[in-house]
This record gives structure tokens, sequence and C-alpha cells, in this order.
């Protein structure tokens, strides 16, 4: 590769050479694959200094097969290489980006119309469980990390982890919700309701929210129903108390965060989420129950704050 651009992306370059010529075995193009990603490679480093080149070589099937690959070996040295500035590693990738929107500048288009066809929601769907499966196993790699089952882990490592660990649990329920909104609302994630514990429910959504807890110094506590063996869709309860736990963490400095779950008649079970924030002024309780509204600002007069998600009704479930 051109000895003018940056090193990483030459090194990224030659390792999706070789994996390329393994994974086609005889029928590699060494002299075209590597023409292409002689023009990837060096489109991507002018991209990052903010120089956007011309549809060229790229612009093709292959093109822009390489090029993913070419963006996933980039991305994986630059996270092994602690070196790298924050600042220069994102010009790089965003170099990729850059170079993806000139050989696909149809691509968003496209997107939208396939958006607005008659698949479109099973699209919808469809993105949003496969966001949720590779934001499962961060959450659940970045928690052992955290706990040391994997080795020791210093104090600022294990703030770091706790970090990791909470951004895709939010982005995780905001798939759940996309896939909810784009049924309507009137399919939930499981079928038919089946025998569950409301205890190991409420403890599975005390240890997710865990770590976010002990990095912001709050306790997460819950308290289980007299009654614990229930008829009803506890992966359905599970996201609505996720939602309301992650937003009580969320807008709480100091205290706790707390989950009741009280037995109101033999066949229902109310559930409730307190927590020691600022709380709601008497104009916001007044809209609680509109869907999907958001505050003007990110802070509302008299300084409180707001989710840009209403909250919902008790949720219940069968004895």
């Amino acid at each position: 590769m051109s000895s003018d651009v940056h090193p990483l992306i030459n090194r990224a370059a030659d390792e999706v050479m070789r994996g390329w010529a393994q994974a086609l075995g005889d029928a590699f193009e060494a002299e075209e694959t590597a023409g292409v990603l002689e023009w990837l490679a060096g489109c991507i480093d002018l991209a990052s200094r903010g120089i956007l080149p011309d549809r060229g070589q790229g612009a093709s099937a292959v093109g822009r097969v390489l090029l993913d690959r070419l963006g996933s070996v980039l991305l994986g040295l630059i996270i092994s290489d602690q070196s790298v500035p924050r600042a220069e590693a994102l010009k790089l990738l965003g170099g990729v980006d850059a170079v993806r929107r000139v050989i696909e500048p149809e691509w968003d288009r496209y997107f939208a119309s396939q958006l607005s066809g008659p698949d479109g929601l099973n699209i919808v769907v469809e993105v949003a469980h496969d966001i949720r499966s590779p934001l499962t196993s961060i959450r659940c790699l970045a928690e052992t990390l955290e706990r040391g089952q994997s080795g020791q882990v210093t104090d600022v490592q294990r703030k770091q982890l706790r970090l990791i660990y909470s951004a895709p649990l939010g982005v995780t329920s905001m798939a759940s919700d996309v896939i909810e909104m784009a049924r309507r609302g009137d399919q939930l994630a499981e079928g038919d309701a089946v025998p569950f514990s409301v205890a190991e429910t409420l403890e599975s959504v005390v240890d997710m929210v865990r770590p976010i807890a002990e990095e912001k110094g709050l306790t997460v506590r819950f308290t289980p129903p007299a009654s614990d063996r229930r008829i009803g869709r506890p992966i359905a309860l599970s996201r609505v108390l996720l939602n309301l736990v992650t937003n009580g963490l969320k807008f709480t400095d100091e205290g706790s965060v707390e989950v009741t779950a009280r037995v109101t008649t033999p066949t229902r079970v109310e559930f409730s989420v307190r927590d020691t924030g600022r709380g709601m002024s008497q104009d916001a309780v007044a809209t609680l129950y509109q869907p999907f509204r958001r505050a003007s600002g990110r802070a509302g007069r008299s300084g409180y704050f707001f989710s840009g998600r209403a909250s919902g009704s008790p949720w219940s479930a069968s004895s």
C-alpha cells in the first residue's frame, strides 16, 4: 500500500487482503483486489483529513464488501492500539463512513423506500432484533469483567466497565420499544401466558441495573409480593420494569430506587417504582399519561429533568 496513507489503514488493508485470499482460494484475483483496496485505503485517508474522494474502483459490489471488511479490521486495530489518540481514531472511522457514502450515494433513499414499502415494519423489527443480540453480549461481558471473574480489575477499569454496561442497556431497551411500536403494541415478546416467579423477575431486573446504580452510588432494592408464583408474561413485565428503573436511576442523584410488588386481589399484582430523585411538578403530572411526549429542553421549569417517555400504568399479572 501507499506510504502516504496512515499506517493503521495500510495494516488493515494488508489484513483484509490476506483474509480475502484465504476466503476465495483459487478464485482470488490478487491484482484486482489490491487495486480496489489501495483505492479504498487512499480514499479513507483523504476523507479522514476532510477531503472527499470521487467515485472510483470502490464503487462496485466487491468494493462495498471490501470496505466493510476494511472498516471492521481498522476498528479492531484502533481498539488494540492504545497509543492512537481518540480524536485521530474518530477521524479514521469517520473516513470509512465518508467513503461508504461516496460509493453508495443512493443508499439513504433506497433504505427509506424499503421502510415505506409493504415489508417496512418487518425490516424495522428484524433490525431491532439484530441490535439487541450483540448489545446483550456486551452487557454480559462487561458485567463478567467488572465482577473480576476474568481476572483482577482496577477501580478505574471497574468504573469504565460500568459505563460500558450502562450504554448498551439503554439501547437494548430502545430496540425493544421499537419492536413493540412496530407491532402497534398488540403483540408482546411472548405468546401465551406462562407460570413464573415474580421475585426472580424482580431480581433479574435489579441485577441488570446494579452496575449503573453502583456507578452513581445509589441503592436499588425490590420487595416481592407475599404470593410469588404467578401466570403472566415475564419478559414483557421485565421490559416495563427495566424502563422504569433505568429512568429512576437516570434522574436520581443520591439515595435509592425501589421496586415493589403488591398483591391487590387474588388474581392481580401491582408493581410500583419509587426513587429519591427530584420528583415531578404538578404541570408534568397533569400530562403524565400522554404517550411519547418530550419536555421542552433538557431541563424544565424549576430545574426538573424529564425523560422522553411517559410512565406507564401499573402492570398486572394473574395468579
